[in-house]
């Protein structure tokens, strides 16, 4: 699964969870106003969203890279073990093997640091994911609130089956989100 689909099913889970959230909080009534946004729209043309993915890109190239060193230096290894271990002493075989043992060591030790369960690669993903998920949030309860909305559904996350497109908000959100983005970009 890419890495654009893990990003977009997690922001469909943190819409899931704004939406409940929301939704818990809206009393029962029949005035409620609603509005919604498409949040897929939003992680493809929110600049900031795209520069994350695109610093995150950049980090998961660096760890290949480096892992692709470390499997090289392995391969290396073994094939000296191989074509060396008849020809050597004792002494040297092992010294070879426990060279050899010690890099498949450290590249096992590094695949895992990086692409294991809450590995460097998650931990990073995750961050970036959520610096981006509160900008929206913030983004979206303050469109909410200048048009006076009660709720607001995310299309994305297929919570609507038909509404008036003069309920989206997706531009005013992208509005927003570009609109900080440029006040707080370094000058």
């Amino acid at each position: 699964m890419g890495r654009r689909s893990r990003w977009a099913r997690i922001a469909r889970g943190a819409a899931c969870a704004l939406l409940l959230a929301a939704a818990a909080a809206v009393p029962a009534r029949a005035d409620v106003r609603l509005g919604y946004i498409d949040s897929s729209r939003i992680w493809i043309e929110f600049k900031d969203a795209q520069e994350a993915q695109q610093r995150f890109d950049r980090q998961v190239q660096g760890w290949r890279d480096e892992a692709a060193e470390k499997e090289k230096a392995v391969n290396t290894l073994r094939q000296q073990v191989k074509d060396q271990s008849p020809v050597l002493s004792a002494l040297k075989r092992q010294e070879l093997d426990s060279n050899l043992q010690k890099a498949i060591s450290d590249y096992e030790k590094f695949v895992q640091e990086v692409w294991g369960q809450d590995g460097r690669a998650s931990q990073e993903n995750a961050r970036a994911t959520d610096e981006i998920v509160t900008q929206v949030r913030h983004a979206v309860e303050k469109v909410a609130g200048q048009k006076g909305l009660d709720l607001v559904l995310d299309v994305t996350g297929g919570f609507v089956v038909y509404a008036d497109k003069t309920l989206d908000l997706t531009n005013d959100v992208l509005a927003e989100l570009n609109s900080n983005a440029a006040s707080s970009a370094p000058h």
